[in-house]
Parts: structure tokens; sequence; C-alpha cells
């Protein structure tokens, strides 16, 4: 079995796989990640071999931990073997939670135009062609950035939350904030797919992320929701390289 180690800006993911092909058999939400955590996984699972990716400072604890099992361990880092193509200029800022994401769709539906959007505490746009290249993408304020940004850089706005009633047109200042958000950004969303079909006519569109569900039931566009296509490119990654 394989460890997937996701570590993001506000949530840390962990997930088991039993093959390279497959959809996650566990997948876990930790508050803090820390040696007892990983001792605990150890425990329950036959693991020999883990990916651990973040976006934020690397915990070395956990890299000796599972080392110190005798666990094979990827640090997924702007180094590390892809079985794609990027185009990006600066592959070293680029977030590992993208790269990931478009290894996973990727692997998904091989050979198709696609645009992955990621909906979370931003939101990322990331194109990826039949020729198995990158191209790169865009990143913008998700939702609850922009609701704050609104709040912090007037006097009057109050802080909104997300959830709630979210009209096309709002009718009072908290729906008129959270439509401006909400459905700004699905209108946003739409703009990059109206563009990128002109080009690419066959293009899917896989969007994850915390906000994912929140978005798509306001989308009009067909699109596919994978909340695991980042867990399952970290897990393709891993198998890339150990089987090298």
């Amino acid at each position: 079995m394989y460890l997937v180690i996701d570590q993001g800006n506000t949530t840390i993911k962990t997930a088991i796989f039993a093959s390279d092909d497959c959809a996650p058999a566990i997948v876990e939400r930790v508050e803090r990640l820390d040696a007892g955590y990983i001792d605990s996984l150890l425990a329950r699972y036959n693991i020999t071999a883990c990916i651990y990716s973040s976006v934020t400072d690397v915990a070395v604890e956990i890299i000796t931990a599972l080392s110190d099992k005798g666990i094979e361990t990827l640090l997924f880092t702007p180094d590390t073997r892809l079985p794609i193509v990027t185009e990006y200029h600066t592959p070293h800022t680029l977030g590992r939670d993208r790269v990931a994401a478009v290894v996973g769709a990727y692997y998904r539906s091989p050979h198709r135009d696609i645009l992955i959007v990621d909906a979370g505490t931003c939101i990322t746009y990331d194109l990826l062609t039949t020729d198995g290249h990158h191209k790169g993408g865009n990143i913008a304020p998700g939702i609850k950035m922009r609701l704050r940004a609104m709040h912090d850089y007037t006097r009057r706005l109050p802080v909104v939350d997300k959830g709630g009633d979210t009209p096309d047109i709002g009718y009072d200042t908290e729906t008129a904030m959270r439509a401006g958000a909400v459905v700004g950004i699905c209108y946003e969303i739409e703009g990059y797919i109206a563009a990128l079909r002109r080009e690419y006519p066959q293009l899917l569109i896989f969007l994850t992320g915390g906000d994912a569900f929140l978005l798509a039931d306001k989308l009009k566009s067909a699109i596919f929701v994978d909340e695991s296509i980042v867990l399952n490119g970290l897990n393709r990654i891993l198998h890339y390289n150990v089987k090298k």
C-alpha cells in the first residue's frame, strides 16, 4: 500500500492507495501531522512507500518517522520526475498541488485537452493538452478571500460567510457580497471555458477543491467534480518514481 500526504494551506489530507489505478481506499483529514499520527497509520496499514507534498513548511519529523520505519519516502519537490511536461517558465514556484491535479487529470482522461479548476483558498486554472503538456495556468482569489477582502479594504462592508442564500442578484448587503464572490467566480470560470473552447473545442473541465460542490451547482457548463484528483495525481507521481 502507498501513503499520500497532501499538506495544503488550510487542510491536511492523507490517503491510502492499494495500486496506481484506483481511487484511494482511505482518505483522512488531519488537524495535526506528527510522528505519532504516522505511527498510527503504519500500525493499521502495510505501507511500503509514501509521497509527501506540502505547499507550506515541510515537517522534517514526518520524513524522519517514515524513513526510520524503512518506508521509501518521496518528498515532492520541483525536481521530482513527472509523467507530464510542464511549460511553466518558473517550475520552482509552481504549486505542488497544481502539478498533482494536472497529473491526476492526465491519467483520468489521457490524450484530452483539459482545464483543471481547483477552488480552494485561491482558485487555480491549469491547462493540459492532448500531448501531455501543461501549458500553464492562472491564479485568482478564492471565495473566502474575496469576501474577506471586501471587509478588510472598506469601512462599512461586514464579514460575510460563504454559506447562505446566494441569489444571482443580491437583495441586501450580505447577499450582494456573497453573490458578488460566488456568482462572480462562476462567471469567471464560464469565461475561461468559453475562451479556451475556441482553441480547444473538445475541452474537458475538472473541478476540485474545497468549494467545488458549492460552485458546481451554479455552473452551466458540463463539468466533472473530482474531489480526489490531487490525491490521485500524487499517487501516480509516487508510482512513476518508485517504478523508476
